[in-house]
């Protein structure tokens, strides 16, 4: 780089911090080069100098990260939350997505991930009520006695999980005394239920 000019080393650096920490995902090479007023090129070149320099972390590709985002926030995932999920009798699932959440991985660990909120009073027992937002890792097998998003027909319910393969059967199990395990012949898994995000009362 024949002239490096300090301000655009401070405009970039800003900018990736400030887009990491509202979207999850690093600015693309366009988009820094729209909003410092410089090529894509130049903005290459400016990165590679800026890693040698340990400023960013750059990978050459999308992963641009600034280093002092990664110090304060660590690694975030992007995490969208698509509606809502019966806790009760199964009902349809939202599956448009209304948001997105920025999630750190240092607590909630890496994985593909989406969010529902949960509807209704079957799971109270397990500490799920409604209105909380339950992270669901995208999987379609379970073990025994986890906590499912099962798909019966085209309807969804969250409850616990227990195969009878002796008598060919699901026995969908509700978190609530008060409430009856459903039983179908099959469904879906299509996540498994893995932490909560709450208000505490």
């Amino acid at each position: 780089m024949r002239t490096k000019n300090s301000e655009y080393f401070i405009q970039i650096e800003e900018f990736v911090k400030e887009y990491y920490e509202k979207n999850g995902i690093s600015p693309s090479m366009r988009e820094i080069s729209q909003k410092v007023g410089i090529s894509c090129a130049t903005v290459q070149r400016y990165l590679s100098t800026m890693r040698d320099e340990g400023k960013i972390k750059y990978s050459g590709h999308r992963s641009i990260t600034s280093s002092q985002s990664v110090r304060d926030f660590g690694e975030i995932l992007k995490v969208p939350v698509l509606g809502r999920v019966s806790c009760g009798l199964p009902k349809y699932a939202e599956e448009n997505i209304e948001e997105y959440i920025n999630l750190p991985t240092s607590i909630f660990g890496n994985g593909n991930f989406y969010i529902l909120y949960a509807s209704g009073d079957s799971m109270i027992e397990a500490g799920i009520n409604d209105g909380d937002m339950v992270l669901i890792r995208v999987q379609n097998t379970a073990e025994v006695g986890d906590i499912v998003v099962a798909l019966i027909d085209d309807e969804v319910t969250l409850k616990r999980y227990y195969p009878d393969p002796v008598h060919k059967r699901i026995r969908l199990h509700p978190e609530n005394r008060s409430m009856k395990d459903i039983i179908v012949s099959d469904c879906i898994v299509q996540g498994v239920a893995v932490k909560l995000i709450k208000d505490l009362s």
